[in-house]
């Protein structure tokens, strides 16, 4: 399956969570890329919009690789497997998670301009990205969603490895992809247009 763009990706996506609209949802987009998912999922559910950020810890000489991801609150995730794999040592690790936090800081003042984030407790909260390779970044929102009370963890996206949707499985309370390919390659050969978003574009779509 491949979609025209993020948009429609996230209109196909509500086809599948139509079973959420009546818990008065709190639909989270990981950006950049989750953005334009949560907004289209949001919209189609009458669900909230807000974001939820987490970064991932790209291997140093592969960043596309997570060997983990950090989010918000402080909240982090190590995919051992990676790890172990990669050899990546722990000097390498920290010098990426302290450029992700200094990133994830960042972003936070950008993005949110100032506005405080919408509370999770006692929500259903649908985290929402462009897709998962590894499932660790939506691993990390979900640690970041259950530290703050969540009532209920939904993870949702247009596309996923096997492998995520298993890891996922066992962290969310539902797991919800429309297109799981037996060989995903890379999130972006699900997409005709899969450009990188600008904060701007962020921002517009968020109407903060």
């Amino acid at each position: 399956m491949v979609y025209a763009n993020r948009v429609a990706a996230g209109r196909a996506l509500a086809k599948s969570l139509g079973h959420l609209r009546l818990a008065n949802p709190l639909v989270l987009g990981l950006p950049r890329g989750g953005v334009p998912v949560a907004a289209a999922v949001a919209d189609a559910l009458d669900g909230e919009l807000d974001i939820l950020l987490v970064r991932k810890l790209g291997v140093p000489w592969q960043p596309e690789l997570a060997m983990g991801a950090i989010g918000e609150g402080g909240a982090k995730v190590l995919n051992s497997d990676v790890l172990a794999t990669t050899k990546v040592s722990a000097e390498q690790l920290a010098v990426v998670e302290r450029h992700e936090r200094a990133e994830l800081a960042r972003r936070a003042t950008v993005l949110r301009g100032g506005r405080e984030r919408t509370a999770l407790r006692g929500r259903t909260v649908v985290i929402v990205d462009d897709g998962m390779a590894t499932g660790a970044t939506a691993a990390a929102a979900c640690r970041v969603a259950r530290t703050e009370g969540a009532a209920r963890v939904v993870v949702a996206v247009p596309v996923a490895a096997p492998e995520s949707m298993r890891r996922l499985g066992a962290t969310a309370d539902e797991v919800v992809c429309p297109s799981v390919p037996a060989d995903l390659g890379g999130v972006g050969a699900a997409y005709a247009d899969f450009h990188q978003l600008s904060d701007r574009e962020v921002t517009d779509l968020l109407h903060w």
